[in-house]
């Protein structure tokens, strides 16, 4: 993925551009990313970028006119029109690349990036207080790993990268390890390998003589949580106000994007005040092998109100047939922040790069406004893995809801977003850049604000929340095509009718895929010629892992799960492994969750943790 990369050290410069060149190797997945490097022997700073060429963030370094400051950054930044205007009124010039108005707001304020507005991480080099500052944004999206040691400071957009450079880091850490395995992400900034970190959100980390001198931050999620909320009327002006008014920023630029369309509310309200002129913004949506599922049928709808260009990527035989490729890519570049199953997003998003180097989403939408979680620790099943590794596992549902507490929106943003919802968008990006409105500062600030009785709503029903109410001002013909869950549409008696139907057959795939109780796997094995899946499979999701598992990967899953170093893993228990692997494959249980838990699991023996 896109990113910087560098360590700060007291050594002598060839150890410290050696370990440097370790790290860009690791992170050089595609010949046509720009990469450079940057040394500063006196601040004892060696820094280098990959980037994608052309992007926002491609040309490093950025300097000030006179040569003082230093700015490395990677991502994107979505600033108010006025902000670059001001630059130039003051003399600055900011025509060469389009990041450079960047090093002069660091010129210009002490409290740089707490202005800054996107997804982004980066070092501020300050020649004349000989000060090196490292930062990310406030959601800690553009995630920077490092690692303290006695030699350096390493850092990098990459796990792999620190790991490159210190093989003696590829140890498990057991208690993330309990974490992934219950929630499927690591929590409170820590990654899956000991003593390798993630940057918290909002970070300032200041260095000076070579020397990790403060660990400070530019914001606190307590400045929006202070705000006080709204009433319901007064709220929903100011989130259109802003949401409105924002919007425009996310699709400027020179490069081209284009936008993934679902069934759900999220992309809609994009569309609905987006206002793009016709046939000028490609969209497109993720379909899968059995059948046209209500995404792609409601987003063609939506794709035609707009007067725009539409397609389908399709998940079928062909990804199927790769699955080993793109499973172990996964796993990989997203360094076990992703399990296998989203392999069909890799999949997917490498062919939407093909369509536009930028892909704009609803990704954080529902979160943010809806206060939606995405993710809670897991069942698991105490006979699969060892005491030990069970205690980390039930010690992560104690940790999970300490960090439940406080403001529903606090957790969506600062920690639901970088630690769980990275995973996939660390994927994402190693094809394109992903762009969400919905992280906006603006917009996430004012969804602090949200009244109480909108905070405690949880009603996927509800039609006249704000999300509806956006759709229907910004084009109400956009709200007249119902959601993939029946929201929306023409009023009257058939609406309950629509939205009945719709649940139902929303519940009955899952309980034909990933939910399907052990109870009815065995009643669905007595009459599997009847095939009856296919009645229900597809309608609203375009991957379906308990039938591919058992039928078209059982191949890979056996080799895989079977094979006498999966078997010897020492949390595992090994009969256990064996039965479920046996009995899912026969049709006859369900054990879909657990099975891909064992491929990530193992995958990142095999890639991260054997590879000394």
């Amino acid at each position: 993925m896109p990113g910087i990369v560098g360590l700060i050290t007291q050594r002598p410069r060839q150890w410290a551009e050696a370990q440097l060149q370790q790290m860009m190797s690791a992170m050089r997945h595609e010949s046509s990313y720009a990469t450079g490097t940057w040394v500063d022997e006196s601040l004892g700073a060696y820094v280098g970028w990959i980037a994608r060429p052309n992007s926002f963030s491609d040309k490093m370094p950025l300097e000030n006119e006179k040569g003082n400051l230093v700015l490395f950054f990677s991502g994107e930044e979505y600033p108010d029109p006025g902000a670059v205007a001001g630059l130039l009124q003051r003399g600055h010039s900011v025509k060469e690349k389009p990041a450079d108005y960047l090093v002069h707001i660091a010129e210009d304020t002490t409290s740089f990036p707490r202005s800054l507005n996107g997804r982004f991480h980066g070092l501020l080099v300050n020649r004349s207080a000989a000060t090196l500052t490292l930062f990310n944004d406030r959601y800690a999206m553009q995630r920077m790993y490092y690692h303290e040691g006695k030699d350096a400071f390493w850092f990098g957009a990459e796990a792999k990268a620190i790991l490159a450079a210190r093989p003696d880091l590829r140890t498990a850490d057991q208690r993330s390890l309990g974490e992934f395995i219950s929630c499927g992400c690591v929590l409170e900034d820590r990654t899956i390998f000991r003593d390798i970190h993630v940057l918290p959100t909002a970070s300032k980390w200041v260095f000076q003589n070579r020397t990790l001198r403060e660990k400070g931050s530019y914001f606190q999620a307590a400045e929006w949580e202070n705000q006080g909320a709204l009433d319901s009327e007064t709220y929903y002006q100011e989130l259109k106000e802003v949401f409105s008014r924002n919007l425009p920023r996310y699709f400027n630029g020179g490069e081209a994007v284009g936008i993934s369309l679902t069934g759900g509310l999220d992309t809609r309200m994009i569309m609905a005040w987006l206002k793009a002129e016709p046939q000028t913004l490609p969209t497109y949506t993720f379909g899968g092998p059995y059948r046209e599922c209500h995404d792609v049928t409601i987003a063609r709808r939506v794709a035609k109100v707009c007067q725009q260009p539409y397609q389908v990527i399709d998940v079928g035989e062909e990804f199927l047939s790769r699955f080993d490729h793109y499973a172990e890519r996964t796993v990989y570049l997203s360094d076990g922040c992703s399990p296998v199953t989203r392999a069909a997003d890799l999949y997917t998003n490498e062919l939407a790069a093909q369509i536009a180097p930028i892909r704009m989403t609803g990704n954080y939408g529902s979160e943010i406004l809806r206060r939606l979680r995405a993710f809670k620790p897991s069942n698991v099943a105490t006979n699969l893995f060892q005491p030990e590794l069970m205690a980390s596992i039930d010690a992560a549902r104690q940790t999970y809801a300490n960090l439940c507490q406080g403001h529903a929106v606090t957790f969506t943003a600062f920690r639901q977003a970088p630690w769980y919802q990275y995973g996939l968008l660390s994927l994402e990006q190693t094809q394109l850049f992903v762009r969400s409105p919905f992280l906006d500062n603006d917009v996430v600030r004012t969804a602090f604000r949200a009244p109480k009785s909108e905070i405690s709503k949880t009603d996927i029903f509800e039609d006249n929340d704000e999300c509806g109410r956006l759709i229907a001002d910004g084009n109400a013909a956009l709200y007249r095509i119902p959601t993939d869950r029946g929201l929306g549409g023409a009023g009257g008696w058939a609406v309950p009718i629509r939205r009945g139907a719709m649940e139902f057959t929303f519940k009955a795939e899952y309980a034909y895929d990933y939910g399907m109780p052990q109870w009815l796997a065995r009643i669905d094995h007595v009459f599997a010629p009847l095939h009856l899946e296919r009645l229900f499979l597809g309608r609203h999701k375009f991957c379906h892992y308990r039938t591919w598992y058992r039928d078209d990967l059982a191949h890979y899953v056996r080799s895989m799960l079977l094979d006498e170093r999966s078997l010897s893993r020492p949390y595992l228990k090994r009969n256990t492994v064996e039965d479920l692997v046996s009995h899912h494959l026969r049709g006859d249980r369900n054990h879909t969750t657990e099975i891909t838990k064992l491929l990530t699991l193992e995958l990142m023996h095999r890639l991260f943790f054997d590879s000394l």
